[in-house]
This record gives C-alpha cells, sequence and structure tokens, in this order.
C-alpha cells in the first residue's frame, strides 16, 4: 500500500482521529489468514466483499494477511519508480498511490468499512487509519507520527546522519460506494532489501524500516495483538465471527 493524494486543506493532527460507527452498528468482522495469500486472491475476494457490504448483506470486516513478494502500482505510480521491474511481480492495485512492496514478515490489513455509518469524510478516516497504526505501535514503545506532504507512518531515526527518518507502515486506500477497500501495511519483519526494487511510495530521500529492525523481537502474532486493541479504541469494537 502506498500513498492517498490528498489536497492540502485542515492538518490531519487537527482532525478528529476515532471513527467510530453509528449506535447499534454491529461489530467489525476481525479475520486473520495463515499463510501466503495470492494478491489476485485477495483483491477478487475483497471486491466481493466490499459489494456484500455496500448491499447490506455483509459484515464490516479487518482482514489481516501476508502475501508473497510482490510490488503494487497504485493510480499515481510513476513508471521511473519500478526500478527492479524483473525482481518480483507487479501488480496494478486500483488503490490511491504509488509503488510499494508486500511480502513476508509485513502484516497486511485490508479494512472494509461502511462509511455511511461512520462519515463520509475520506481526510477523517485516513487520519483514523495513521492513529490506529500510531497507537499500535506505541503499544511497543515506538512513537510513530504522521507528515502533512505524506501518507503513512513514520520513526525518527537519530542514529542516522541528518534528520533521518523511516517508513514503518504505509496506507493506500480506494473508496467505492463508500466501502472502504485496500488499507495499511505495518512492517513486522520483512525483508527491508525488498523494498530496493522500488523507489517506495515516491519518496526518495527517506528509508524504511520495520520492528525488528529498531531492535524489538516482535512477531506476527504480537502485531496482531497490538493492531486489534488500537483499532477497537479508533473505530470501535470487534467480533471473530
Amino acid at each position: 500500500m502506498s500513498h492517498l493524494d490528498i489536497p492540502a486543506r485542515q492538518a490531519r493532527d487537527d482532525l478528529e482521529t476515532t471513527f467510530r460507527a453509528l449506535d447499534g452498528s454491529p461489530p467489525v468482522r476481525w479475520r486473520v489468514s495463515e499463510g501466503l495469500v495470492a494478491y489476485p486472491d485477495a483483491l477478487a475476494e475483497m471486491d466481493l466483499l466490499v459489494d456484500a457490504i455496500a448491499a447490506g448483506r455483509g459484515k464490516e470486516t479487518v482482514w489481516l494477511l501476508e502475501h508473497p513478494p510482490l510490488y503494487t502500482a497504485g493510480t499515481s505510480a510513476r513508471p521511473e519508480d519500478l526500478v527492479e521491474a524483473n525482481r518480483f511481480p507487479v501488480f496494478q492495485s486500483g488503490r490511491g498511490g504509488q509503488f510499494t512492496y508486500h511480502g513476508p514478515g509485513q502484516r497486511v490489513a485490508y479494512v472494509m468499512l461502511d462509511l455511511k455509518r461512520r462519515g463520509q469524510d475520506l481526510r477523517r478516516y485516513v487520519a483514523a487509519l495513521e492513529e490506529w497504526l500510531i497507537r499500535a505501535l506505541w503499544s511497543f514503545h515506538v512513537r510513530g507520527e504522521r507528515r502533512e506532504d505524506r501518507v503513512g507512518v513514520w520513526v525518527r531515526r537519530p542514529t542516522k546522519p541528518g534528520e533521518a527518518e523511516d517508513k514503518i507502515a504505509a496506507i493506500g486506500i480506494r473508496v467505492r460506494r463508500w466501502v472502504t477497500l485496500h488499507g495499511v501495511a505495518l512492517n513486522v519483519d520483512p525483508d527491508l532489501s525488498h523494498f530496493g526494487g522500488i523507489v517506495p511510495c515516491g519518496v526518495r530521500e527517506h528509508g524504511v524500516t520495520s520492528l525488528v529492525d529498531l531492535g524489538l523481537p516482535v512477531g506476527l502474532s504480537e502485531a496482531d495483538a497490538a493492531l486489534r486493541a488500537a483499532f477497537e479504541e479508533v473505530f470501535g469494537p470487534t467480533s471473530d465471527a
């Protein structure tokens, strides 16, 4: 996942970052897939879920998974940012943003929410996704930060030269019939060298990091627990069914 291009208006730091559903709405289904899920299969299933939610036949869902190594191109992807076109498969994603990498050790969370129940405000939704990740990271005492000029969550790297900071989580969304598609990707312990085949999210002046790269021996199950707790703080209750 990558950026969503957002016009400069009210600072996202100043937006309300909780994004709860209307009273009486059912909890969000929380789903975790084991193993690696092929990207085309995930897109097909996400499309079916979104159609069901939009038609009133499906539950809002957060789907956590891993993909095999691959690159995805968002609607703003620039050809020159695909540095090694033959390194991994490349998919057109339909989400906002530019190029990004997915692979083992990265927790992808596809978020399918009905914005008609929560407020039809995409800027607030993106700010809420960032807040979700920031709170999850803080459970490991990692201070994630948002940036007004680029979407995602960043960490400062004081041990690196200059004013260094690295991206630890990416966001890329799409909305259809006011139901959200795609979502976030948190770097838990991916092979960071795999990002070298692209310019991640079109940002050349900063790098990428992960929880393990920051010296934290965190596994996916621990990251999942932190993500779920933080999601409930920001978006409301979840259920396993």
